[in-house]
């Protein structure tokens, strides 16, 4: 039962992928268009990506629901088998209890910025009580706290090193937890308006930070690109990762389902062009003259619709993040990414998310006709993730000072990661130019200006990785930003034409209806459904 327990983590399916969140946070925070053959193809993610038009009743976000809950219920199944073990006959009891708290704060994590209130159940509540719990039994601060108790749990039990790859240890938890207390931070009232920031939680995410970071088990990989390669997966930046596999003697293997829509449409892969990068997403790795990020003007100049990756200057990121027609498709200089490789270049025009795939010849790939995926790694938290936790809540703690040197190793290291990025002449793919913040010499970094750096290093770091919406939740910036970004973006893709991000109502899903019915109204709805 522990097994399947870790077996959720990536039993989820590409109407409902919450192994990599993409149409929930990278769809709905604007970093991709949905994709696919127009927006009547899975139709329940274009309403994802319009806010406007998204219902109670939409099936898959039921889905979802349900799966997430699949896992909470075999990590409540298998704590009970597991507490009733002696320490002698099961001399990993302590363990085990602690990886199973972890998963449970995983799958509880993402219940909880997905919908905001949900019933919290454990394991020793009996399945006849669970009709009676309410997803409003608990503040909004008490399931974070409840969240955070069991990564708490977990980094008080586990080793500092586990053999196996793909079980946490205490650092993977004393990160999560950071990630948690992070997100608990900005204090939302029932319009999820952000009304303060706690000081005391960031102090505790700097911390715990500084504890991972000290561990010297993690750093950032030499290259980029080792991220998202099967080559190089469960590297020294790999803090937590979904564990995939091939071979293992099931008909198809254990593959990354949640990413099987996310291909070309090219004969080597066949389908089906979803998670598609925007134009905003596009022209924010555009640097200025000093190498640093345009914040206010990046979009002024629309490069994804003249493909033009020479008069101005990108952050590398750019080539390892986005497919473009004209240059090379995952690094291979002879495969050439085209624009009739996209399935609906007319309504989401021709670009492909990189970071997901592998190439036709990877060790990894396995068609599952008419779809396909691998079983390469996806990284659920990396180093570079800690490093800018810490940043971030130096900043919002009026340390800032402290955190440009943090947001600086990531952006070294960016500015180091080009070495695959080449045309098949050895020329590179686009022009590149990222410097490093130098306080005084290339900005004036205050606090306002380090906020800004902070959030948008967050961005195209973590670009098309599934959490960039919820970032913006967090921040209390979510209506603004994608108001904004529809203004202009909906000018470039008809398929927004209609899109609106009503404030103190799409920060979150409301509670499926299916679930409400379920419940037999003891579920109460979220605020403006």
């Amino acid at each position: 039962m522990v097994i399947a327990a870790y077996s959720s983590l990536g039993n989820d399916h590409y109407t409902s992928p919450y192994s990599s969140m993409w149409p929930y946070g990278s769809v709905r925070g604007g970093d991709t268009y949905k994709g696919g053959d127009g927006p009547g193809d899975l139709s329940e993610f274009h309403l994802f990506e319009t806010f406007v038009t998204n219902r109670v009743d939409n099936g898959l976000l039921d889905q979802l629901w349900f799966r997430l809950y699949v896992g909470v219920g075999r990590v409540n199944d298998a704590l009970k088998r597991v507490n009733a073990l002696s320490d002698a006959d099961y001399p990993k009891k302590a363990e085990r209890q602690g990886e199973l708290k972890f998963l449970r704060g995983h799958y509880y994590f993402l219940l909880k910025i997905l919908f905001k209130y949900v019933p919290f159940i454990d394991e020793t509540l009996v399945k006849e009580d669970y009709p009676t719990v309410s997803n409003r039994a608990l503040s909004n601060e008490e399931l974070w706290d409840k969240i955070a108790s069991d990564f708490k749990d977990a980094a008080a039990v586990l080793p500092p090193d586990q053999s196996d790859k793909g079980r946490p240890n205490k650092f993977t938890a004393k990160a999560y937890l950071a990630k948690a207390l992070l997100y608990q931070a900005y204090i939302q009232d029932e319009s999820n308006t952000v009304t303060s920031i706690s000081s005391e939680k960031l102090t505790e995410v700097n911390a715990l930070c500084d504890e991972v970071i000290a561990s010297g088990r993690y750093h950032l990989s030499d290259d980029f690109a080792n991220n998202f390669l099967s080559s190089t997966e469960n590297g020294p930046e790999s803090v937590f990762a979904i564990q995939y596999s091939k071979d293992d003697g099931t008909p198809k293997g254990r593959l990354d389902y949640g990413h099987a829509l996310n291909y070309p449409m090219n004969q080597d892969y066949g389908c089906c062009g979803f998670n598609v990068p925007s134009h905003d997403l596009i022209n924010s790795f555009k640097t200025d003259a000093n190498g640093l990020p345009m914040f206010g003007t990046y979009n002024d100049v629309d490069v994804a619709a003249s493909l033009d990756f020479q008069t101005s200057t990108f952050d590398p990121r750019l080539d390892h993040t986005v497919a473009k027609p004209g240059a090379p498709f995952k690094y291979k200089t002879d495969f050439i990414f085209e624009r009739f490789w996209a399935r609906a270049p007319a309504v989401y025009d021709a670009f492909a998310s990189l970071k997901e795939a592998v190439l036709p010849g990877d060790a990894s790939f396995q068609k599952i006709p008419p779809f396909m995926s691998s079983s390469k790694n996806w990284e659920i938290i990396r180093y570079s993730d800690v490093l800018l936790w810490k940043a971030e809540a130096l900043i919002e703690l009026g340390r800032q000072d402290e955190a440009y040197p943090l947001i600086n190793q990531v952006r070294d290291r960016s500015s180091k990661s080009k070495a695959l990025l080449k045309l098949a002449n050895g020329n590179p793919t686009s022009n590149y130019n990222v410097q490093l913040y130098q306080p005084g010499v290339n900005c004036t970094w205050t606090q306002e200006y380090a906020r800004k750096a902070l959030r948008f290093e967050r961005r195209i770091e973590f670009a098309t990785e599934g959490y960039h919406f919820f970032d913006l939740v967090r921040w209390g910036v979510a209506a603004q930003t994608m108001n904004a970004y529809f203004n202009i973006e909906k000018s470039r893709a008809n398929h927004l034409a209609t899109a609106k991000f009503t404030a103190a109502r799409d920060e979150y899903f409301p509670i499926p209806l299916n679930q409400v019915n379920f419940s037999k109204g003891l579920y109460q709805q979220n605020k403006g459904w």
